[in-house]
């Protein structure tokens, strides 16, 4: 004899009744298990999530301006005043390897000197 509609009704009630005393059941040992990780490793409120703790945004946002201070810095100090120049044009800050206008000058028999910036 097959099942009528209501018949599978009351038997879908029944196992949601059954269902809903399982998730309690083993959430109260979850929850149990979570209190006592607490107690045990001294976790905080904002450890866990909860209160005044930095959120990931503003973490991040602080990461980022840090970053950002520090390519500024860099910059600043990379971008040095130039302290050779000839009439083309080009300069060379005297730091780092040298360009290939110099060493060509250099090699047509000028000296550095010549093209020293005032």
């Amino acid at each position: 004899m097959a099942k009528t509609f209501l018949q599978v009704q009351k038997q879908i009630e029944q196992l949601q009744k059954e269902a809903e005393q399982l998730r309690r059941k083993e959430a109260d040992g979850v929850l149990s298990r979570i209190k006592e990780a607490i107690v045990v490793y001294g976790f905080t409120a904002a450890e866990l999530g909860f209160g005044k703790a930095p959120t990931q945004a503003k973490v991040a946002k602080k990461r980022i301006a840090k970053t950002a201070r520090k390519t500024q810095q860099t910059s600043a100090a990379a971008t040095s005043a130039p302290k050779y120049k000839d009439d083309q044009g080009n300069v060379w800050s005297g730091r780092g390897p040298r360009p290939g206008w110099f060493k060509a000058a250099l090699e047509a028999g000028k000296s550095a000197e010549e093209f020293l910036t005032q």
